[in-house]
């Protein structure tokens, strides 16, 4: 079991690391896939790194495939339906900020609301071959003759069926593994309704439930909504976030991170509103809110002892107790026996 000071160093630097990837912070993370599905859709993720760009000065380019409106904070909207994947890297890369003389470079953000049109477009009859196109949209904002450093954010719909494959088979890996293989940070949505659904029932060494299509049933899109009790509607509305994270060095950061839904802070939040899951107090185990005293697990029999049974056994003289007060040379490794009725003496053992 980990200390607690592995657990608070372990605390400490993983919400180090939330707070850089979110807030674009040295480019730690310069393609981050966002993978959701109908029952937890990444739009409100989306807000939250619109809301940090925002009030860090970022400039933000959305390309839009499935949102009818802009949203607030958008510098640049590019509307990218009935459009060539070239027509949209044009506009992107057209849409890129002017670079600033004798100012610190300036970061831009490029969302994409959702990569599976441009993965399954019916417009050219190439497939998009996705590290060289991804690279185009990054690659001009990351120019020191700009003084742009770009961060793309794309989403992939887990529950969409891939068309593309059908279109042009081969051999090669599939846009999510592709996808997968190129991103640096990897990021998976689930609703925290259904993941303290699947905790109850690991903790009662049941099955899990599945929700969605996950359930295999005709007709199910999405899951039931997990049972709530009276007085807890707002505290299970919120997102779970999966985050792995690849470091340059090649080692991985996997952690599990809660993110509230915005009524619980303003837009123009400082303080960082994301924490670790295990810290959540429907979440947390009981036994974890109990203090620093460690209690002794429980047990069909008594594990301590009474007071009587204390005061007896330090009244017991062990036989090697009057050994040790002998005086003299030698006489510290005498061991001292009485021997009983039912004991066989024996001369030779006597002597030895």
């Amino acid at each position: 079991m980990p200390s607690n000071r592995d657990l608070s160093h372990r605390r400490t630097h993983n919400l180090l690391l939330i707070s850089k990837l979110l807030n674009l912070r040295d480019t730690i993370s310069p393609l981050t896939l966002l993978l959701d599905s109908l029952e937890q859709p990444a739009n409100p993720l989306l807000h939250e790194y619109i809301r940090r760009a925002q009030i860090s000065k970022s400039h933000v380019t959305f390309v839009s495939f499935e949102t009818l409106r802009q949203p607030k904070g958008v510098d640049a909207w590019i509307v990218a339906r009935r459009k060539r994947p070239a027509e949209v890297a044009n506009e992107v890369a057209a849409a890129s900020p002017p670079p600033a003389a004798n100012r610190p470079p300036r970061r831009r953000l490029i969302i994409i609301d959702a990569i599976n049109p441009l993965l399954n477009h019916r417009y050219s009859e190439q497939p998009v071959h996705l590290p060289s196109y991804l690279g185009s949209l990054i690659a001009p904002g990351n120019n020191p003759a700009t003084s742009v450093h770009t961060s793309l954010v794309a989403v992939y719909h887990r529950d969409v069926p891939s068309t593309s494959r059908r279109r042009h088979p081969s051999y090669g890996p599939s846009e999510l593994t592709l996808l997968d293989y190129l991103a640096t940070t990897i990021i998976t949505l689930h609703p925290l309704s259904q993941i303290l659904a699947q905790k109850a029932a690991r903790d009662r060494s049941l099955v899990p439930p599945v929700f969605g299509l996950e359930e295999e049933r005709e007709g199910v899109l999405r899951g039931r909504e997990a049972d709530r009790s009276p007085g807890q509607e707002d505290s299970v509305d919120g997102v779970v976030l999966d985050v792995e994270h690849r470091r340059k060095s090649g080692r991985g950061v996997v952690e599990r991170y809660f993110l509230p839904p915005p009524s619980r802070y303003s837009r123009q939040e400082l303080r960082e509103v994301v924490t670790l899951l295990d810290d959540h107090p429907l979440y947390r185990r009981p036994e974890e809110d109990t203090g620093p005293e460690e209690e002794e697990p429980e047990s069909t029999f008594e594990l301590k002892l009474t007071e009587r049974q204390r005061r007896e056994r330090e009244g017991v003289v062990l036989p090697y107790f009057d050994a040790q007060s002998g005086e003299g040379q030698g006489e510290g490794g005498r061991i001292l026996y009485d021997m009983g009725v039912e004991d066989d003496f024996d001369d030779e053992e006597d002597e030895i």
